[in-house]
């Protein structure tokens, strides 16, 4: 399978893929260009909003507002008036960490991991934001906090901290939302690159983005065995997302960041947003419940 331009958005970084049905729409983000983009499905229209803040992560709210990961906290943004309500700080006394990659379970908790901009060795952290605005820490000494997913039956959860090239498994409690470190299910050799954001698929499959390794790759929690490559023509694929109405589509962001000048003009679509058609469709995405 190969991906295939969707939007040339130019990102220095791009991640935070996310479908939001109501809108039909798909919205990611340029985290160092602090912009928050939204694909319209049906018209292929495209609309890029400039933010002040570092942006890494976009959810939903029930009201379908849209929850964000920002350096320093998360905040609420009304897409009508594109206002701000800053929510809760995070870590916000460390000034070189912000937010990462994050994603929302079954009971609306949003999970977000944090990193040090220099990406300082466990230096990271775990959180999750319960409904009522509560703040907790899960676990610690993380480098790069990032993909998040969750198996179907939520007694699961998988989790990446990129530099480790692993995939952890929790056990998960859904009803409280404690987790316990059960083992490393996925162990992803450097020549495949680094794992990035992923999905996870209604057969319970992960789709991981491999920093340094031109495409999504297809893999199975359940014995750590690589089922398939998605390819995208650049290296730094970061993050994915299922779209369309039916979640048998592929959003992939990618980035111009590590690149050399020698590199981008190789890959010059580097930075932009691919999609795939794929043969399995994805889980729908749940709402934060503050």
């Amino acid at each position: 399978m190969n991906a295939s331009l969707l939007y040339p958005s130019q990102c220095y970084l791009g991640e935070g893929p996310f479908w939001h049905a109501e809108r039909k729409s798909c919205f990611w983000v340029d985290i160092e260009g602090r912009k928050l983009f939204e694909y319209n499905w049906i018209d292929k229209t495209t609309k890029h909003r400039e933010l002040q803040y570092r942006v890494t992560l976009v959810v939903q709210d029930n009201e379908d507002h849209l929850i964000l990961g920002l350096e320093g906290g998360v905040a609420r943004y009304n897409l009508n008036n594109e206002t701000f309500s800053w929510l809760i700080d995070v870590e916000k006394d460390y000034h070189m960490h912000r937010c990462n990659d994050g994603k929302v379970d079954s009971k609306g908790r949003l999970w977000l991991g944090t990193l040090h901009m220099d990406f300082n060795e466990g230096a990271g952290s775990l959180y999750s934001l319960e409904g009522n605005l509560l703040l907790k820490k899960k676990s610690g000494g993380f480098t790069i906090a990032n993909g998040l997913a969750w198996s179907a039956d939520n007694t699961r959860m998988y989790f990446i901290d990129s530099p480790t090239n692993k995939v952890q498994s929790f056990i998960f409690d859904e009803s409280t939302g404690h987790i316990f470190f059960e083992k490393d299910v996925i162990h992803i050799p450097k020549e495949m690159g680094g794992p990035d954001g992923m999905a996870i698929d209604e057969e319970g499959m992960l789709w991981i983005a491999h920093w340094g390794g031109f495409g999504v790759y297809r893999w199975n929690p359940l014995n750590g065995e690589l089922i398939s490559v998605l390819k995208v023509p650049v290296p730094n694929v970061s993050s994915c997302a299922f779209a369309g109405e039916n979640l048998d589509h592929l959003i992939i962001t990618t980035a111009q960041q590590d690149l050399s000048k020698e590199e981008l003009a190789k890959y010059p679509e580097s930075g932009d947003l691919f999609c795939a058609k794929v043969p399995v469709k994805g889980m729908p995405t749940n709402k934060c419940s503050f």
